[in-house]
């Protein structure tokens, strides 16, 4: 793959590498323009600088979407687990040589350079012919597009270089890094400047002045108490709720009704059948799609009998999640639109193959056995994310290339937003219209209505709601950069990174909680936990029991040997920490940010130099 600096990036070399990429099925990504053009020439009419914009929803984004995003959004999260896919992103060992932390690097300043350009060709170069509805839509998407490259920036690395022209950073290529609260106000200033150039209503996929003012309400949120000292901006606060308001009340968005259909490939773009997304990267069709601008993580998400097309990877719920499951087993819609459980019934998937021998699926609990897919597995293996055989895509699906859109945000964000801004710097709120806002997520996804709510609460609400949406790590590092003590401790002491759940350690009980069995994956001989102390014979078999989240079992077998009931209790750190060698995964100021890729650090020696502010020119945050 070819790896891209933002040192070297020209102007004219993103342009065309942008723009003659594109190809779909769909009037999003339909036609590839000629290369017989220049910048100069190129902005003569709408369909030109529609064309020029859509880069920016997948190319542009590509090495990020590949595989970097997995680790660094929802891996890192602990949403899930998978020693051999990048463990280092949960391990939090990433150092600087890493090939996907560079890859997700350029990744972002390839959305920044790439809106760059649009900004300045556009306002240079766009004739008479083209109308003043489609330039505004291509500016604002670019301040759009480049906040939002920014605001991923800022929660991964802390201080980045902040630049607006490319020309000048061509001049002059190594500039210093931008302090965290200016890239964040710098963030802020381009979602403002888009929701003043963005239409209210738009067609084919692309975003609306909503999509900004949800975004701009995020990242106040998040600069409210960045390194304020424990204490967020009520200012701040305030602004986020109207935009929140504004989205929520006179947006063209809505919830959907069916949880589980927001990751169906029928319901996969902006239109009547999809009415909560805000913004997502677009991808081309895996059929007539070229590298770069198709979604290639199908592999690496997708396990061995989960498609009818050749995959190798596949993530597992992490002990966390299932935990938070445990803790409230009627948020059962999302964790099976999340994570196949043993005995799922999927209606939806493998509608024309069979995945699984007949002999293995049953009608029992009104299962179907001529259709749908039947999960035999003693698993929880990934399912969100994942669009089943190519029959159920309508054959629009490909090795390694998902045809599914990668969400950016959706609406239920800005649900769970409004009401962290409204529970603000309490510990706890009963406020009407943050129980509404937190409530109405709840009620889609068919659990009981909150009385109050903390932040603990919000915590959990947005683990599940947004699980593997490769979004929840960058959340938790705002909520550090508020409360970093707070954070610390739930980093270290109420979430178990890197630890393995295999297949045939989950059982799924009779009153629908999973019982499951784990080992920590970082200790010089990784096992489960025996009670090596006690022997217990039967029927001549003699056998140590197995320590399970909810009893102990007797060695290998399913048979219950104590219950929780009978005094078992189950402590899963003091279990590792008894093991030999084992080795803790440790989260501190040091590695909850990631290091710069050392090529970048080898080139501007500013890198390793305090930041420095950013120079506005004199702007400063509206007050709405």
């Amino acid at each position: 793959m070819k790896k891209f600096n933002i040192l070297l990036l020209s102007a004219a070399s993103l342009l065309a590498a942008g723009t003659l990429t594109t190809g779909c099925s769909s009037d999003f990504l339909d036609k590839t323009p000629s290369n017989d053009y220049t910048a100069e020439t190129f902005y003569s009419s709408d369909d030109a600088v529609m064309k020029a914009i859509e880069p920016l929803y997948n190319y542009a984004w590509f090495n990020y979407n590949y595989r970097a995003m997995i680790g660094m959004g929802s891996i890192r999260a602990n949403d899930g687990w998978n020693p051999y896919l990048n463990p280092e992103f949960a391990t939090f060992q990433v150092t600087s040589s890493s090939t996907e932390l560079a890859n997700a690097w350029s990744s972002f300043y390839m959305v920044v350079t790439m809106a760059n350009q649009l900004i300045s060709d556009i306002n240079a170069y766009a004739t008479s012919d083209v109308s003043e509805e489609t330039k505004n839509l291509a500016l604002g998407e670019a301040y759009l597009m480049r906040g939002t490259a920014y605001f991923y920036l800022v929660r991964a690395w802390g201080d980045v270089v902040v630049y607006e022209n490319n020309l000048a950073l061509t001049e002059t290529p190594v500039i210093p890094l931008t302090k965290e609260e200016d890239v964040l106000k710098f963030v802020i200033r381009d979602y403002q400047r888009a929701a003043e150039l963005l239409p209210t209503a738009s067609t084919s996929m692309h975003a609306t002045k909503y999509v900004a003012e949800a975004l701009e309400a995020k990242a106040l949120l998040a600069l409210s108490g960045w390194n304020n000292g424990g204490t967020r901006d009520e200012d701040m606060l305030q602004q986020a709720i109207t935009l929140c308001d504004d989205v929520l009340n006179n947006g063209p968005y809505s919830l959907m009704s069916n949880y589980e259909d927001l990751f169906k490939y029928e319901y996969n773009n902006f239109s009547t059948q999809n009415s909560e997304t805000l913004l997502a990267m677009h991808w081309a069709d895996p059929l007539t799609g070229t590298w770069g601008n198709m979604s290639a993580n199908l592999s690496d998400l997708a396990w061995s009998g989960s498609s009818d097309v050749t995959v190798w990877g596949g993530i597992y719920a992490s002990v966390d999640m299932i935990d938070l499951y445990n803790e409230d087993i009627s948020d059962s819609i999302r964790f099976h639109a999340a994570f196949c459980t043993p005995g799922a019934y999927y209606s939806y998937w493998d509608t024309g193959n069979d995945l699984v021998p007949a002999a293995q699926k049953t009608t029992a609990n009104g299962y179907p056995q001529s259709s749908g897919y039947v999960y035999a597995k003693k698993f929880c293996q990934l399912k969100k994310g994942l669009p089943g055989t190519t029959a159920d895509c309508g054959g629009h699906l490909a090795m390694m290339a998902s045809p599914l859109n990668t969400y950016i945000l959706r609406l239920a964000d800005v649900y769970l937003t409004k009401a962290e801004a409204i529970l603000g710097n309490a510990e706890s709120t009963t406020d009407a219209e943050g129980l509404t806002a937190i409530n109405t997520v709840r009620a889609r996804a068919g659990v009981s209505a909150l009385t109050s709510y903390n932040l603990e609460s919000l915590i959990k609400e947005r683990r599940k709601e947004f699980c593997m949406e490769y979004q929840n790590w960058y959340d938790m590092v705002t909520w550090y950069r508020w409360k970093p003590q707070y954070m610390l401790n739930y980093f270290n002491n109420k979430q178990h990174r890197a630890f393995m759940i295999n297949e045939g350690d989950v059982l799924y009980n009779d009153d629908r909680t999973i019982s499951y069995r784990t080992f920590p994956n970082r200790q010089s001989s990784p096992w489960y936990f025996y009670d090596r102390n006690t022997s217990v014979t039967v029927d001549g078999e003699t056998y140590n029991p197995c320590y399970w989240n909810d009893c102990l079992r007797l060695g290998d077998t399913e048979t219950v040997y104590q219950t929780v009931e009978d005094g078992y209790v189950y402590d899963v750190d003091a279990l590792s920490r008894a093991q030999d060698g084992y080795d803790p995964v440790t989260l501190n100021e040091e590695n909850i940010f990631m290091p710069y890729p050392e090529a970048d650090v080898l080139r501007n020696p500013y890198f390793k130099q305090a930041a420095q502010s950013y120079d506005f020119d004199d702007f400063i945050i509206k007050q709405e």
